[in-house]
């Protein structure tokens, strides 16, 4: 079973939002796949991550809107 049992090691990227220096904890796969749209896009991730945070719901933490963006990326 995926995970059930295990310590998930968090990995944490610092990024300046609206002004604000803000540390975000993801999965290291999260951070890759985050690494590697950037560079495929070329476009800073602090820029991506300020658009996920301008677009996510008041109800959906940042870190959770950052994977869920993810996964949509893939899916397209």
């Amino acid at each position: 079973m995926l995970g059930r049992g295990k310590n998930i090691k968090m990995k944490k990227i610092s990024v300046s939002l609206s002004g604000h220096q803000t540390s975000i904890s993801l999965e290291p796969e999260f951070i890759d796949a985050l690494h590697y749209i950037a560079k495929s896009t070329n476009t800073p991730i602090a820029k991506i991550i300020g658009e996920i945070d301008k677009n996510r719901g008041i109800d959906t933490n940042l870190s959770s809107a950052i994977r869920i963006w993810i996964l949509k990326y893939f899916r397209k």
